[in-house]
């Protein structure tokens, strides 16, 4: 019995390297799919780049808001770093492989990005909730020191919580198949080629997802439910439109980034499709890091403002 289990083990193959298997189904369109994306990641790097660069060189914007935004734009430029040029180079190349290293390495990148994000997002909450419930306070409440706390704590959760996940699955050996189908590493593609039981690390992935996925946007609903209650309680129809103005665009941001998020950890395995799956990823990946400079320019007129300023600035001989 022993031999036979040992003559098993021998003749696993095993992987060395990853294949992405990504769009290759697209055959000639990948070309016109690189193209679309290439011009999405730059708008992604000029627009994040853009928030970053108006709010540090205007004073005015200097307030816990804009702190949280531009932390939110460094995490978007990191997140869709980590996946997108990749992406891009394997839709021009035959082979398109990746080392156990650097696929470690890109699901480090994400999951801790994708993590800090979230907890992120309900940081920014917790800021539109003081602002409007308990304006008085405001200055007292969200001091220098709370929003770099907050951050912080974004991100040293995050790391915590990843160090641990990324690190155990990929102490699981990987045998047979080397073909990942999607367009970059992430848990449950990986967990499909690994020959040891993973029902251990399922459970990992589902309270991870339960508790710092779940958990900042349970966080988020209650500001919000809040914040809708103060707004509604306010006396005039002026007050309500300006209190609701100053937290919208945080609001479509985390409908955007949590709507295909959630969809696509929290859907059962029956409803899961490779190619709904990666339709799904290249939204939060790729479409909502590009979308979230437009939304945080076009709603906000502090912003619209230090950007017409700038301008007139740099015309100004």
């Amino acid at each position: 019995m022993a031999s036979s289990e040992r003559d098993t083990h021998e003749n696993r193959t095993v992987i060395q390297e990853f294949i992405l298997v990504g769009f290759s189904y697209l055959a000639e369109m990948q070309s016109l799919v690189f193209l679309l994306f290439l011009a999405t990641y730059i708008v992604t790097l000029l627009g994040n780049f853009l928030i970053i660069l108006l709010i540090k060189l205007s004073p005015s914007l200097h307030t816990p808001m804009y702190f949280f935004l531009v932390n939110l734009s460094f995490l978007d430029i990191c997140f869709t770093t980590s996946v997108v040029p990749q992406m891009l180079v394997h839709l021009l190349v035959k082979h398109k492989s990746i080392s156990i290293a650097g696929c470690a390495a890109q699901l480090y990148a994400y999951a801790i990005v994708g993590v800090t994000e979230c907890c992120l997002l309900a940081s920014m909450a917790y800021d539109r909730y003081v602002a409007i419930c308990h304006p008085l306070h405001y200055t007292t409440i969200m001091s220098g020191r709370k929003c770099v706390s907050l951050a912080a704590a974004s991100w040293i959760t995050s790391i915590s919580v990843q160090l641990i996940q990324v690190t155990w699955i990929f102490t699981m050996p990987f045998c047979g198949s080397n073909l990942i189908d999607h367009f970059f590493c992430d848990f449950a593609p990986l967990a499909k080629l690994a020959c040891a039981d993973t029902s251990k690390n399922e459970i990992l992935i589902m309270v991870v997802t339960v508790l710092f996925i779940m958990g900042p946007f349970l966080l988020i609903i209650l500001s919000y439910i809040n914040i809708m209650c103060t707004i509604f309680k306010l006396p005039s129809a002026e007050g309500r439109r300006k209190a609701f103005s100053t937290c919208s665009s945080h609001l479509m941001v985390v409908m955007l980034f949590y709507g295909t998020i959630l969809l696509t950890y929290l859907r059962p395995k029956s409803r899961h499709t490779p190619e709904g799956d990666k339709v799904l990823s290249l939204m939060y990946t790729a479409i909502t890091p590009a979308l979230n400079p437009l939304i945080y320019t076009l709603r906000n007129k502090e912003v619209k403002g230090a950007f017409r300023k700038a301008v007139k600035g740099i015309s100004i001989p």
